[in-house]
C-alpha cells in the first residue's frame, strides 16, 4: 500500500534539482488539492493570540479596530519590526465579519521575480516550469482579508501592479489577458518610513495614498510597559497550551522585565517566554535565570560577560566551573543570528551577509533554534 501511494505522488509532477519554488508551490497545491483541499485551508497556528494590554495606547487601537474593521477601508499598520502589526490585521479581519479567508504574504520574504506569481497567480506556460495554472493569493483571499506585511519591501514594478488592483478591483494571472474581478480587504504593513521612502523616490507616492485610508501606528513596547505585565501572563498560557508546560515569573524578574528596553518588541517577549518554558520547565524563574541582553554580566546559559572578548568573539578565560562548548557556542550562534536579524530589521538576505554565510543557511539556521523574525 505504501508503495502503491508514492507512485500515486510520483504521477502528480516530477520535480528537478536544483527545485524551483514555483515548481515547488505547485506540487503541494496538487497534494492538498488531492485531499480536497488547498494549502491556504489548513489550520493555521501562527498566531491565534489577541491584542493583549490595558496601556492607553492598546485602548487607543482597539478603539480604531472597532470603527475600521466593518468598513471596506484599506488598512496601513505602522510600528518597529516586533510590535504585533500581524495581530492587528488578523483581529481586523475577525471582527469584519468577512466570510473569506484571512492571506497574509510577506512581501519582504519573497523573490523579486516570484512576488509577481505568487500574488497574481498565472497560467500554464506563463514562464519555465510553470506546468499548469496555479491561483494567486488574491484569488484565495477573494471575500477575505489580503495582509501584505512590509509594504515597503515591494518592488517598484510590482508597486505600478498593486496600484491598478486597487483601482480597478480586478485581477489578471501571469499569462493571461482576462481579467479576474475580486472582493478583497487590504491591509498592509510596513516598519519603514513610507514618507521617507517617497522622497528617496523608492515607494510611489499614489500607492502610498491608496493604502494609508486608515492608518493604525503600533507604539513599540518600551513605550506601553502597561502591556507588558498582561503579554507575559497571555503568553505563558500560550506556552502551556502549546508545550504543556509553563513557568511563573518571580517578582525580582518580573521588575527586570518591566525595565528592560525590548528592542525586539513583542516579538522579542515572545521568544523569552518560550526560551524560559524550554529551559526552566514548570519552574519559578528568579532574576538570575534571565539571559544576558535582560540582566547584563549574568545568565545561566552563558558566561559572564567579563570571560568574553567582544571584539574577538572568545572567551578570555574558563569559568570556575567549567563550560559546556557545544551549549555555549549553540548560544553565541542564536544570540548572533537574533541580533543580525534585528539589525537588519528581519530581512533575512541582508541578515546572511552580516553574518557571512548564505541565505538559505541562515533560513535552515532560524528553524533549528526556532526565532521568530
Amino acid at each position: 500500500m505504501q508503495r502503491t501511494e508514492q507512485f500515486s505522488w510520483a504521477r502528480f509532477h516530477e520535480l528537478h534539482y536544483p527545485v524551483r519554488f514555483d515548481e515547488l508551490g505547485h506540487v503541494l497545491d496538487e497534494i492538498w488539492a488531492s485531499t480536497g483541499q488547498h494549502r491556504n485551508d489548513a489550520p493555521d497556528n501562527s498566531n491565534n493570540c489577541r491584542l493583549v494590554g490595558e496601556s492607553a495606547a492598546s485602548l487607543a487601537i482597539r478603539s480604531l479596530i472597532d470603527s475600521v474593521a466593518p468598513t471596506r477601508a484599506t488598512v496601513l499598520i505602522t510600528g518597529e519590526s516586533g510590535t504585533g502589526k500581524e495581530v492587528i490585521a488578523r483581529q481586523v479581519h475577525e471582527q469584519s465579519g468577512r466570510k473569506g479567508a484571512f492571506v497574509a504574504v510577506n512581501c519582504g520574504a519573497i523573490p523579486q521575480d516570484l512576488l509577481e506569481s505568487e500574488l497574481f497567480g498565472h497560467e500554464r506556460g506563463a514562464f519555465t516550469g510553470a506546468v499548469s495554472s496555479r491561483t494567486g493569493r488574491f484569488e484565495l483571499a477573494n471575500a477575505g482579508t489580503l495582509f501584505l506585511d512590509e509594504i515597503g519591501d515591494m518592488p517598484p514594478a510590482m508597486q505600478v501592479k498593486l496600484l491598478r488592483v486597487l483601482q480597478e478591483r480586478v485581477i489578471e494571472r501571469l499569462g493571461s489577458t482576462k481579467s479576474i474581478p475580486i472582493d478583497v480587504r487590504l491591509i498592509a504593513a510596513t516598519h519603514r518610513d513610507l514618507p521617507m521612502r517617497i522622497e528617496e523616490g523608492s515607494f510611489r507616492e499614489d500607492l502610498y495614498y491608496r493604502l494609508s485610508v486608515f492608518p493604525i501606528e503600533i507604539p513599540p513596547l518600551r513605550d506601553r510597559r502597561d502591556d507588558i505585565a498582561p503579554l507575559v501572563d497571555e503568553m505563558i498560557d500560550r506556552v502551556r497550551r502549546n508545550n504543556g508546560v509553563g513557568v511563573r515569573l518571580a517578582d525580582n524578574a518580573m521588575r527586570f522585565l518591566l525595565e528592560y528596553a525590548w528592542p525586539g518588541n513583542v516579538r522579542e517577549l515572545s521568544n523569552l517566554i518560550e526560551r524560559l518554558a524550554v529551559v526552566h520547565p514548570n519552574g519559578l524563574i528568579d532574576e538570575s535565570d534571565l539571559p544576558w541582553p535582560l540582566k547584563p554580566g549574568q545568565s545561566s546559559d552563558i558566561p559572564d560577560t567579563s570571560t568574553f572578548n567582544a571584539q574577538t568573539g572568545s572567551l578570555t578565560s574558563l569559568p570556575d566551573n567549567g563550560l559546556d562548548l557545544k551549549k555555549y557556542l549553540s548560544e553565541v550562534e542564536q544570540n548572533a543570528i537574533e541580533n543580525a536579524l534585528r539589525d537588519s530589521e528581519g530581512v533575512v538576505q541582508k541578515a546572511a551577509t552580516s553574518l557571512g554565510i548564505g541565505r538559505t543557511t541562515l533560513v535552515e539556521k532560524i528553524r533549528r533554534y526556532a526565532i521568530t523574525h
